[in-house]
């Protein structure tokens, strides 16, 4: 059965205006995008590779140096517990030094370009 009755009005949920392609592209390409980038890469990467050989490292000496880890350092602690321990206070370490480098120095950027974007979309 028909109805002659017009369509329902479609509703959008107010937000911020969608970019098009280009703009994303041209920010993409921009000086200001480069250095957001460079700033987290100079960050992230070292970091990164840093705890990968400290991992490797640990794995290392956990399968080829099974004297050196099975020192006892006191009581029943050896060397191989305290650098498994390591490695959780170093992940931790390394999330919360991200975090605060973000904060500081990621977001205040990414927010001006996300604005610049928005506003211009």
């Amino acid at each position: 059965m028909a109805t002659d009755a017009p369509p329902p009005e479609k509703t959008l949920a107010a937000g911020p205006a969608q970019p098009t392609t280009e703009q994303f592209i041209e920010v993409q390409e921009s000086a200001e995008f480069g250095e957001l980038r460079r700033t987290y890469r100079s960050f992230a990467f070292p970091l990164t590779i840093a705890f990968i050989a400290w991992y490797l490292l640990y794995v290392l000496l956990s399968n080829y140096a099974g004297g050196f880890m099975g020192t006892k350092l006191f009581g029943n602690i050896n060397v191989a517990l305290v650098l498994g321990l390591a490695q959780f206070a170093t992940t931790f370490l390394i999330a919360w030094s991200y975090s605060r480098h973000a904060a500081g120095k990621l977001d205040p950027k990414a927010e001006a370009i996300k604005s610049r974007m928005e506003a211009g979309a």
